[in-house]
């Protein structure tokens, strides 16, 4: 019987291998949601790449039916959310699908930087926080210590944090008690009677159905048969099936104001769908949209190949079926002269970018290769208009550039205090950062807070912050805006001939020292041909950087026994008017190598 002062609806804040995926294991076994033979570990992650990492990379909601110690039972949806700084809005769009949220921290590794942007989002949403240590059957294990990180960070009250253990359910079943008596019930957001109002916080794609939405209902009722609108594209659409996540799909007559569940409705393209979009009733149209809704925008991108040149079309479909259950993945065809046919990609980050490169790989068994990844770069030409620049080799000339703007970040760093001299050399010296305020994070941690070009944070920051803390410190960035900067494209001529695919945008006080390691690691990658090969760096009208690789040798005077000197010269000047022919016409193969050079100039044998 629906009662909506019965619902609750909650969402578990958590870094990765903090134990979310875990505590969810054991409420569906212990409210045997689950059928017992059915129950394997990690239940929420279907994907295999999910269970293999040991993170969530689409959020999954599920609903359960707790008997309360009160005696009453209450509905709970409980709405995984992805734990990685890429998928930042989806994890805001599944908070604001709810009224609570468990902070989930492991008390043998403390609160993490991911973890504290997760929950500030989870406080703008205006959630009640339920502070919770995981973990606590670990030997390792240090609660009294992390519950004191909790307060510091969040200002949760140390006595309202409760302990538990995921692994055994210690604890568990005082959470569930915790969340139907200080979660509030959805019935202050909307009624059933009123227009309805319902949030898109996640959709997929099923081959035979079409798009799933993942849906929760803020105001009124959707049942089958209704023409639902979606508010965004302003396409309406007849509802063929609505149900639950227990925790399959499971069909119900109805959705009602305070419930989370899905809705089919014959749609065929999942970019239809956007995650934060607004449903509403054809016949009866709400006025106001939900807040928060945007665009989905890609914010790295990077040029992918098939491994083999004939297998482009295979790839293409790959994309094409990807793209189906992932609306943020963006891809447009292109053509390299060393490279051949492939496409130039959009994706939100680079966990973002390796899933995708995983995914084609696993799932469709077709070797790709990756070129370096670049950011969305904005030039304001002398003629007033404004262009997006995604690939180097679309960069306008500088003669006719008037300003450059590049990404910036907010960056955070929790780390113990030994190591934060190092990082803020990392930060500021290596990678352009500005350094903004320092702030303490509980007892021998501190959080260092940065404003960083994303140019430089995309490339190898994040494993450099792991190797010079020692693993200890953890990070978290997020868009803030775009800045004016001294931008230079590096174009690379190998044998006199423009590559593009190897062409590079650089900070100007970065252009030669980023450009000789690049040309050196070329003359090491391509190998040596018949003729004298210069590799060349070139920017602002001049020649910034060369490295030569020689020809290879062939001792024309091996069966030159004695005789005179002229003999010899003669032989040798014959070669050398040869190898100056072959190198004006002679073509230059780049092995495939030669195009992650870029990605591989801080490797330590340079």
């Amino acid at each position: 019987m629906y009662n909506p002062e019965l619902i609750r609806n909650i969402s578990i804040i958590a870094h990765i291998d903090h134990g979310k995926t875990t505590l969810v294991d054991r409420i569906l076994e212990m409210t045997h949601s689950v059928e017992e033979r059915k129950m394997k570990e990690q239940f929420m992650d279907s994907m295999e790449l999910e269970r293999e990492r040991g993170i969530t990379i689409k959020s999954k909601p599920v609903k359960i039916y707790y008997d309360s110690d009160d005696g009453n039972t209450y509905e709970i949806n409980i709405i995984d959310t992805p734990g990685h700084v890429d998928f930042t809005y989806e994890v805001s769009r599944s908070l604001a699908a709810c009224e609570g949220a468990v902070l989930l921290v492991d008390a043998s590794q403390g609160v993490e930087a991911q973890t504290v942007t997760n929950t500030y989002l989870a406080l703008e949403n205006d959630l009640e926080i339920i502070g919770v240590i995981n973990k606590i059957d670990l030997p390792n294990s240090n609660p009294e210590e992390t519950i004191l990180e909790i307060n510091d960070l969040v200002g949760i009250d140390t006595d309202d944090i409760s302990k538990l253990s995921a692994k055994t359910g210690e604890g568990v079943h005082d959470l569930l008690e915790k969340i139907v008596r200080t979660v509030p019930s959805p019935v202050s957001k909307g009624s059933s009677d009123d227009k309805l109002k319902a949030l898109i916080f996640d959709a997929e794609y099923d081959k035979y159905k079409g798009v799933i939405i993942y849906t929760r209902i803020f105001s009124g009722s959707i049942k089958k048969g209704d023409t639902i609108k979606l508010m965004a594209k302003d396409t309406s659409y007849e509802v063929s099936e609505v149900g639950i996540f227990h925790p399959e799909l499971q069909e119900t007559e109805d959705l009602t104001a305070g419930e989370v569940g899905y809705i089919i409705a014959g749609i065929k393209d999942i970019e239809e769908a956007n995650v934060g979009d607004t449903i509403t009733l054809q016949s009866n149209p709400t006025d106001k949209r939900l807040p928060g809704y945007k665009e989905s925008k890609p914010m790295v991108y990077a040029g992918l190949y098939p491994g083999v040149p004939k297998y482009y079309e295979e790839l293409r479909k790959a994309l094409e079926k990807l793209k189906l259950n992932d609306a943020a993945l963006t891809f447009t065809a292109e053509h390299s002269p060393a490279m051949g046919f492939g496409f130039r990609c959009g994706f939100l980050g680079l966990l973002h970018m390796d899933i995708v490169r995983e995914r084609l790989q696993r799932e469709f068994e077709i070797a790709v290769i990756l070129t370096a990844p670049s950011v969305v770069y904005k030039t304001k030409l002398k003629s007033g208009e404004m262009l997006e620049v995604t690939n180097p080799s679309e960069f306008p000339s500088n003669d006719s550039i008037d300003e450059i703007y590049e990404p910036y970040a907010k960056l955070d760093i929790i780390t113990p205090p030994d190591y934060m001299g190092n990082l803020m050399n990392l930060s500021q010296v290596e990678k352009r950062g500005e350094f903004k305020s320092v702030s303490n994070a509980g007892k021998d941690r501190v959080v260092l807070h940065f404003e960083i070009p994303i140019a430089d944070l995309i490339f190898d920051y994040f494993d450099k912050m792991k190797a010079i803390s020692r693993g200890y410190a953890s990070m978290d960035y997020e868009y803030i805006d775009y800045r004016k900067s001294n931008l230079e494209k590096i174009t690379i001529l190998v044998n006199k001939e423009t590559v593009d695919a190897l062409s590079f945008i650089e900070h100007e006080s970065k252009a030669y020292e980023t450009s000789r390691k690049i040309v050196d690691k070329l003359s090491d990658l391509i190998p040596k041909h018949q003729f004298e090969i210069p590799i060349q760096a070139y920017s602002h009208g001049k020649i910034i950087a060369r490295s030569t690789i020689k020809a290879l040798r062939k001792d024309v005077l091996a069966k030159c026994y004695g005789g005179d000197i002229t003999r010899k010269m003669k032989l040798l000047n014959k070669q050398k008017e040869g190898k100056k022919k072959m190198r004006e016409i002679g073509s230059v193969s780049i092995p495939q190598d030669a195009f992650l050079a870029i990605l591989k100039i801080n490797d330590e044998d340079n």
